[in-house]
């Protein structure tokens, strides 16, 4: 008997910690300096798309300098005056934007319905996406980094292929990203990323440039994952590691097709797009965990 009350005070304990711990992290996710740091992320994933595009038209106009990849950005920022000071900068915006998508799958996202399953669960994968950013990227800064994103997807695909079970993993991961991609085009046709901003304090004009910015970035942003997703499914179906791209093989693959440099042209200047839209949602995007006071 006294051995099931101890056991059911623990239990009520445990529960009782486990409420404090959730409304304690929901207070810090709703504090403002919180959405400060989800907001400096946003602008950081910005400064890195910029440059992404950026070497993507260098590439398509025969310059083969730096990768057109997180790799390539970071490389060209740490060539600049002060780039030290602003690698940090983007490293601390991009563990600030993982901080925040994972408050979105523990508290859920300020958007109706933001607090079902599959939405947490879509924050969830970004967090695991940006925190996957930050530690190669805090690599980098810290001199134990600085491989290509083609190195870097065809040596965790060879590794994961020398398991059992590990090429299923791959396809598995390539599909994630496939489906990643088109739900981005599929969202930005749609325009559903205009419930994510606060319109309400934009001027009709300011409103109409955020939305064409929307539609072509995370457009074109969807394209280019969705194809490093297409090539992992690839590497999958023949079991050959090789056939895996990260984001500037991937790129580079648009310079060979048909229409010639021509496309990756425009893909880059996509990416270019989307690094604007991202600051747009650096100002607007709606960054509260679900329940607060908006």
């Amino acid at each position: 008997m006294a051995a099931n009350v101890a056991g059911n005070d623990a239990k009520q304990a445990g529960r009782q910690a486990a409420h404090e711990g959730k409304r304690q992290g929901h207070k810090v996710a709703s504090s403002k300096w919180f959405h400060r740091f989800s907001r400096a992320g946003l602008v950081a994933r910005g400064v890195i798309y910029l440059l992404v595009g950026w070497l993507a038209l260098q590439i398509a106009f025969g310059d083969n300098g730096e990768q057109a990849d997180k790799t390539g950005a970071m490389q060209t920022i740490a060539e600049k005056p002060g780039g030290t000071v602003m690698l940090w900068l983007v490293v601390i915006g991009f563990f600030g934007l993982a901080a925040w998508r994972f408050s979105e799958a523990a508290f859920g996202q300020p958007v109706a319905d933001g607090d079902k399953a599959t939405k947490r669960l879509a924050s969830f994968g970004r967090g695991i996406f940006y925190t996957a950013g930050f530690i190669g990227m805090l690599s980098f800064v810290l001199g134990q980094g600085g491989k290509s994103s083609n190195e870097q997807s065809q040596s965790w695909s060879a590794k994961a292929m020398g398991e059992p079970g590990g090429r299923w993993l791959v396809l598995l991961v390539g599909l994630g990203f496939v489906a990643w991609g088109v739900g981005n085009i599929v969202g930005a046709v749609r325009r559903k990323f205009l419930k994510k901003l606060k319109t309400n304090e934009m001027s009709p004009t300011v409103e109409k440039v955020v939305k064409v910015l929307g539609i072509v970035g995370r457009a074109s942003r969807g394209l280019v994952f969705g194809s490093v997703g297409a090539f992992l499914v690839n590497a999958a179906v023949q079991f050959d590691p090789k056939k895996a791209k990260g984001l500037d093989g991937t790129l580079r693959e648009f310079a060979q097709t048909p229409a010639g440099p021509w496309l990756l042209v425009a893909v880059a200047i996509g990416v270019l797009i989307f690094g604007a839209y991202s600051f747009c949602e650096a100002r607007w995007r709606k960054v509260e965990a679900a329940g607060s006071a908006h």
